[in-house]
């Protein structure tokens, strides 16, 4: 069965610790419960998030994500069939690998609404690569 994989960026509102801490634990809870894998890509600059999983449960995860007040300037940057998960045993993934990303600077500057689908799909399958088997 094909799966849908959702790649969205935002800006967060009132970003911090506390509040990443929240968002992780709603996500793995919900993605637990709806069959949905991915990762999170965050700094106090951006979200850079990939969901995969069954299209219904993808699209209704994502439609939650744009009523959360904790995002600004949400968009998806990229929706597409795959048939395999990159992220299979991760819930949601918490990268601790920020300066894979485009610097504060740049993210200002509008890199996100410049990069194109790809570019964004190669920053994941490089933090896929440094994930133990």
């Amino acid at each position: 069965m094909p799966l849908l994989q959702l790649t969205y960026a935002s800006h967060p509102f009132g970003f911090d610790d506390p509040m990443l801490a929240g968002i992780l634990l709603d996500a793995r809870r919900c993605n637990a419960r709806d069959g949905i894998t991915g990762a999170l890509i965050v700094r106090a600059d951006i979200y850079l998030q990939l969901l995969e999983g069954p299209p219904d449960m993808v699209e209704a995860a994502y439609q939650r994500i744009r009523r959360d007040d904790r995002h600004t300037d949400l968009r998806a940057v990229r929706r597409t069939r795959v048939r395999q998960r990159l992220f299979p045993e991760w819930a949601m993934r918490d990268d601790p690998a920020r300066s894979w990303i485009w610097t504060p600077e740049q993210v200002a500057d509008g890199a996100v609404e410049a990069s194109t689908a790809a570019e964004v799909l190669a920053i994941f399958r490089r933090l896929r690569m440094t994930l133990p088997v």
